[in-house]
C-alpha cells in the first residue's frame, strides 16, 4: 500500500491505462474487462484490474494536472513495479489539420510548467513517449482503422488560461493537441524506467467551436478505450 493506492504488491497489473476521470475507469472496467475487481477508492481515484483478451490489465483514474499524474504515475510505477504506462485522456486542438474527436498520440510533451523548472532548474527538459509503446498504438490505429495522428503535445498548468495567441503559435510549430497531464506522465515514466503513451482524444476543437458533453466524456470515447486496450494486449 503506497500513501494514495491502498491495493496490495500484484493488485496491479504491468500495462495500465490512465484515464483522468476516475468514473471512466469504473465505465472501463464495468464494460470492457472480464472479472474486473476494484483496487482502490482512496480519494475516490477508483482503479480496477480485470483480463481483456486474456491479458490482465489495470486501469486507474489519475485526477486531473500534473502533480495529481504525478503522485498516481510515482506510486504505480516506484511501489508496484508497473512498467506500461498508457494514458487516454481528452484534450483541445488549435491545429487546422486535427478533426475533432481525432486521437492523437502524443510523441513529446512541451509544457510551461514551473514543476518543470523545479525539478531541472535552467535545463529544457523534452519528455517524450516511449517508441516501442508508440510504435505499437500508431500500427494498431491503422489496423483498425481509427483517426490516428502522432506529434507533439503541449501540457500546461492551466484550464481556463485562455491564452489563444500562444496556442495559436504552438499550433504553427506543429504541436497537434493540449492537455494537463502528458508531461508529468513521461517524466515520471522516464525517472522510474517505466514506458509511457499519452492517447489523447480531441475533444475540444478551438478553430470549429465542437466540444463534448460531460456524459461523452465518461462513456462516450470507445476509439480510444479501444486502441488503449488494442495496443496494451501486444505488449
Amino acid at each position: 500500500m503506497s500513501f494514495h493506492i491502498e491495493a496490495s504488491v500484484g493488485d496491479i497489473a504491468e500495462t495500465i491505462l490512465l484515464p483522468g476521470d476516475p468514473m471512466r475507469a469504473k465505465y472501463i472496467a464495468e464494460n470492457y474487462l472480464e472479472g474486473a475487481v476494484c483496487y482502490n477508492r482512496i480519494r475516490g481515484i477508483l482503479g480496477y484490474t480485470g483480463t481483456y483478451k486474456g491479458k490482465r490489465i489495470s486501469v486507474q483514474g489519475t485526477g486531473m494536472g500534473m502533480p495529481s499524474m504525478s503522485i498516481y504515475a510515482t506510486e504505480l510505477a516506484h511501489d508496484y513495479g508497473v512498467r506500461n504506462l498508457i494514458r487516454i485522456g481528452s484534450s483541445g486542438s488549435y491545429h487546422a489539420d486535427i478533426k475533432h474527436m481525432d486521437l492523437v498520440l502524443g510523441t513529446g510533451a512541451c509544457t510551461s510548467s514551473a514543476m518543470f523548472k523545479h525539478e531541472f532548474e535552467n535545463f529544457n527538459y523534452a519528455p517524450t513517449a516511449h517508441f516501442d509503446l508508440l510504435r505499437a498504438a500508431y500500427d494498431t490505429g491503422i489496423k483498425l482503422n481509427l483517426p490516428v495522428r502522432a506529434g507533439l503535445v503541449m501540457t500546461e498548468d492551466h484550464f481556463y488560461d485562455g491564452n489563444a495567441h500562444m496556442y495559436e503559435k504552438l499550433a504553427a510549430y506543429q504541436v497537434l493537441a493540449s492537455d494537463n497531464e502528458t508531461a508529468a506522465l513521461y517524466m515520471v515514466a522516464a525517472k522510474y524506467n517505466a514506458r509511457a503513451l499519452s492517447i489523447l482524444t480531441v475533444t475540444d476543437h478551438m478553430l470549429t467551436n465542437q466540444t463534448v458533453t460531460a456524459q461523452q466524456r465518461e462513456t462516450a470515447l470507445h476509439d480510444m478505450i479501444c486502441l488503449g486496450l488494442e495496443t496494451a494486449i501486444t505488449l
